[in-house]
């Protein structure tokens, strides 16, 4: 099971609940906590997908890592869209928000069980596989919560 790392224990989402505190209109009834969450749970993954597709492209069997590279990429040009989106609240469209976080659900989910096939060889797409895990669920959680 992915480890969880927890609001407080994530600089990142220090920073990005400190933007949504200074936000100046109202966020609609957001959760504010889940959306922090998945805003940095979106870029901690685009990175670690990044990372982790290049060093796909380091392993000597790099053949056999083809599908596992391009779903990295897709994940993570996916989750990156997703935390830029999530962190627009003016004009605000739900429908275009929810499109989006069920995309980074399924791109999180698709690169997760590609990378736990490799996670046995590689400790690359066993910590990706664990960030893909974490922002699956992240966008579960907001997605459950907007109704």
């Amino acid at each position: 099971m992915p480890s969880r790392t927890s609001i407080e224990e994530n600089p990142m989402t220090h920073h990005v609940t400190s933007m949504l505190d200074t936000y100046p209109k109202d966020l609609g009834g957001v959760d504010k906590e889940k959306l922090a969450a998945c805003i940095a749970a979106c870029f901690e993954c685009a990175q670690t997908c990044t990372a982790c597709a290049d060093a796909c492209l380091s392993e000597d069997m790099v053949a056999e890592l083809t599908k596992c590279i391009r779903t990295n990429l897709d994940c993570a040009d996916i989750c990156a869209a997703t935390g830029n989106v999530l962190s627009r609240h003016t004009g605000y469209d739900a429908n275009i928000t929810r499109a989006l976080l069920e995309a980074c659900r399924t791109a999180c989910k698709g690169c997760g069980d590609e990378c736990e096939q490799h996670a046995g060889m590689h400790a690359h797409c066993r910590v990706c596989a664990e960030a893909c895990r974490r922002c699956e669920t992240a966008c579960q959680d907001l997605l459950s919560s907007l109704g």
